[in-house]
C-alpha cells in the first residue's frame, strides 16, 4: 500500500508560500515606487498614471517597447542616494529585470 500524504498540509504549504510571494512582490513594488520617486505623487494620481500606461501599452507595442528600454537603463545604471541629511549619500543599487529594486535606505525589499 502506497504511503498516503496529508494534502491537507502540502495545501496549506502551498498557500503559505504563495502568501509570502505575494507580500515581497508588493515590498518589490513599494520599493520601485520609491525609487523612481513616485512616491512624491499622491495615490489618485498615480493610478491615473498606471491606469493610462496599461491603456497605451495595449494599444501601441512600440510603446510598451520603449517603457522596457527605459526601465533597463533605469535598472542598469547606478544612481547616487538622496542625502541622509548628514551630507553622505550613498551608491543606488542595481538589480537585473525582475529582481529586487534599487532602494534609497539601505534595505532591500522582500
Amino acid at each position: 500500500m502506497p504511503k498516503s500524504r496529508n494534502l491537507d498540509a502540502e495545501l496549506r504549504a502551498l498557500q503559505d508560500k504563495q502568501r509570502s510571494l505575494k507580500l515581497k512582490r508588493i515590498a518589490q513594488f513599494s520599493g520601485l515606487v520609491t525609487a523612481t520617486g513616485a512616491d512624491a505623487l499622491d495615490a489618485e494620481t498615480l493610478a491615473g498614471v498606471l491606469l493610462d500606461a496599461v491603456e497605451r501599452a495595449k494599444a501601441g507595442p512600440s510603446t510598451k517597447e520603449a517603457w522596457q528600454r527605459k526601465g533597463d537603463s533605469f535598472f542598469r545604471r547606478e544612481r547616487p542616494a538622496k542625502s541622509n541629511g548628514a551630507g553622505d549619500t550613498a551608491p543606488g543599487a542595481t538589480s537585473g529585470r525582475g529582481g529586487a529594486v534599487p532602494n534609497h535606505n539601505g534595505v532591500q525589499p522582500g
